[in-house]
């Protein structure tokens, strides 16, 4: 848990309540942890696996907001507010998380300051998250969007991506539909940015990758 942003400055007592509050579960894929609108029961930390959380539009189409790994937290801001989950949750493979129930965790929040100072910290940077997404949406074509996609994906290190969720979900991710990502995956590769094979993206040219990803619309 001390990996958690938001538990990373806890004590070890503090890890101790935390423990005692948290409950290890398993969940297959495809199970749906909770609904967008449905009372918020509490929130999660993924031990192992991966974990989409999404909305739905009224016609039934899917757009992915964010993909939690492991370490990451979720729904932690639904448990204050109006009590309410904002999105969808449901795992991409068999995943462990721990739960955190609402009201045993804000009573420990009451009890122990130094872990909702901890959490306000991580629900500030997921805003800072949801700005960035507003801001490519808004502002950035779909190749700069995709550009900077498989920048954040592959880290400041590595050059092979091989993509967790299937075509049509990161098209959904990006704000656009499959053919147009099947078409800047194309262009990308013609323009010896990137070599595409299947799920297994190679990053071949990161200097122009990075400029394509810094650009805005016209």
């Amino acid at each position: 848990m001390k990996k958690c942003p938001i538990f990373a400055g806890v004590t070890e007592e503090d890890l101790s309540y935390l423990q005692q509050v948290g409950k290890v579960r398993q969940h297959a894929k495809g199970e749906v942890l909770f609904a967008d609108g449905e009372p918020a029961l509490g929130f999660y930390v993924l031990l192992s696996g991966k974990v989409k959380i999404y909305k739905l539009s009224p016609e039934g189409k899917e757009r992915i907001l964010h993909i939690i790994h492991p370490g990451g937290t979720f729904a932690e801001a639904a448990i204050f507010g109006n009590g309410l989950y904002p999105a969808y949750a449901e795992p991409l493979q068999a995943s462990q998380v721990i739960f955190f129930p609402k009201k045993e965790f804000l009573t420990l929040l009451h009890e122990h300051s130094r872990i909702a100072i901890n959490m306000i910290a991580g629900l500030s940077r997921f805003l800072r998250q949801f700005t960035t997404q507003i801001e490519e949406l808004t502002f950035k074509d779909v190749p700069a969007r995709l550009a900077r996609y498989l920048l954040e994906v592959a880290g400041d290190e590595d050059s092979r991506i091989e993509l967790e969720i299937s075509k049509t979900q990161l098209a959904s991710n990006l704000g656009t539909v499959s053919e147009t990502l099947s078409r800047t995956l194309r262009k990308l590769s013609d323009d010896e940015l990137i070599a595409v094979n299947g799920k297994v993206i190679d990053i071949l040219d990161r200097d122009r990758l990075e400029d394509l990803a810094q650009t805005y619309k016209e």
